[in-house]
C-alpha cells in the first residue's frame, strides 16, 4: 500500500548524499545478495544510515517475504507487505525511515551495466514507471520467489562453478526477474521501448545536462539529431515531447532538493539550470501551482 507525501527528517544542508555501487569483497563485481541487516551494515559502514535519505547509484530491489517495512522513494511512502516487491532505480532518492525493523527480505543490489544488453533494453522503459511496488498475484508471486531462491543458491555457491559460468548465471536468472517486474509494473509496456536509440541516448544527455541548458536543440546539437527527430522519439518513449520531458526532469529534482535538504531557493535553482531566482519561481509555480517555498511548507507539514 502506498501513502502520498514523504517523511520528515533526515535533511541535509548541502544536498543528497549519493551511494555508490561497492561490491561485497572477495565477490565478483555486479550483483550483491543481502538481507536487510546486511543493507543496513553496509550503509552504516558508508556513514549513510537507512534513517537517511540517499540517493543509490545502482538498482535496490527489495523482495519481501515477511512481516511489513516502510520506505520512502522520492515523494511516496510504501508500506511493503509479505509478497511484495519494492525496485528502486539509481538516481532515485531512498530512505527506510525506521531502518530494517524485523521483517524478512531479500535485497538484491547490482549497477546498471550488470543486466546483459537484451535485458537492459527490455526493462529500459520501467525506469519510467512511477510506481515502484509490484504486488504479484499468488500464482506469479510464487514462480518470481522460486526463481529468487535459486538465485541466491546460485550466488552462495561461489566454487561451484567458474567464474565467467558463475557471472552469467546470476546475469540470466536475474534478468527474468527484472523483465516479468516491468511486466507486472505495467501490462500494457511492449517487449521493446519505443523511441529506440535515439530516445534513449537524449535520456543520458538530459541526465548529466539539465542543470545547464533545458533546450531541446542544445541536445539535439550535442548529439546530432534535429530537435524534431528528438520529439518523435520521446513521444513514442512516453506519451510526451522532448521539451516536456527535460522540463519533468528539472521539477523532479528541484523536488528532491526541497524536500531532502536545507538548501534555500536561489541554490536549488541554480543547482537545476536557473540563474535566477526569480524565473525558478515562475516555473516552479506553472508546473505545480505553488511556489518552492509553499512546496516546501506543504511537504514538512
Amino acid at each position: 500500500m502506498k501513502k502520498n507525501g514523504q517523511f520528515a527528517g533526515g535533511r541535509r544542508a548541502t544536498g543528497i548524499a549519493t551511494a555508490s555501487y561497492r561490491p561485497t569483497p572477495g565477490r565478483p563485481p555486479g550483483l550483491d545478495v543481502l538481507d536487510l541487516p546486511g543493507l543496513a551494515a553496509r550503509a552504516d559502514a558508508s556513514e549513510r544510515p537507512l534513517t537517511v535519505p540517499v540517493r543509490p547509484a545502482f538498482h535496490l530491489l527489495v523482495a519481501l517475504r515477511n512481516g511489513r517495512l516502510t520506505c520512502s522513494v522520492d515523494f511516496t511512502s510504501y508500506v511493503l507487505e509479505a509478497g511484495d516487491w519494492l525496485w528502486v532505480w539509481p538516481g532515485q532518492v531512498l530512505r527506510f525511515p525506521g531502518g530494517p525493523g524485523t521483517a524478512d527480505a531479500t535485497v538484491l543490489v547490482f549497477p546498471s551495466g550488470f543486466p546483459s544488453a537484451a535485458t537492459d533494453t527490455l526493462i529500459r522503459g520501467g525506469e519510467h514507471t512511477p510506481y515502484r511496488l509490484v504486488t504479484p498475484d499468488t500464482t506469479r508471486r510464487t514462480a518470481l520467489l522460486r526463481i529468487l531462491d535459486t538465485l541466491v543458491e546460485e550466488h552462495a555457491d561461489l566454487s561451484g562453478l567458474g567464474p565467467e559460468a558463475y557471472v552469467e548465471t546470476l546475469r540470466h536468472l536475474l534478468s527474468v526477474i527484472l523483465v516479468r517486474l516491468v511486466h507486472l509494473m505495467d501490462p500494457r509496456h511492449p517487449t521493446r521501448p519505443g523511441g529506440g536509440e535515439a530516445f534513449h541516448l537524449f535520456r543520458q544527455a538530459v541526465e548529466e545536462g539539465f542543470g545547464r541548458t533545458h533546450r531541446v536543440e542544445d541536445y539535439a546539437a550535442r548529439l546530432g539529431y534535429s530537435p524534431r527527430t528528438l520529439t518523435r522519439a520521446t513521444r513514442a518513449a512516453l506519451g510526451c515531447g522532448a521539451k516536456r520531458f527535460i522540463d519533468e526532469r528539472v521539477l523532479l529534482e528541484a523536488k528532491r532538493l526541497l524536500v531532502h535538504t536545507d538548501l534555500p531557493q536561489a541554490a536549488i535553482g541554480e543547482r537545476v539550470g536557473f540563474a535566477h531566482p526569480t524565473v525558478f519561481s515562475a516555473f516552479f509555480r506553472q508546473h505545480t501551482g505553488m511556489t518552492p517555498t509553499e512546496f516546501r511548507s506543504v511537504t514538512q507539514s
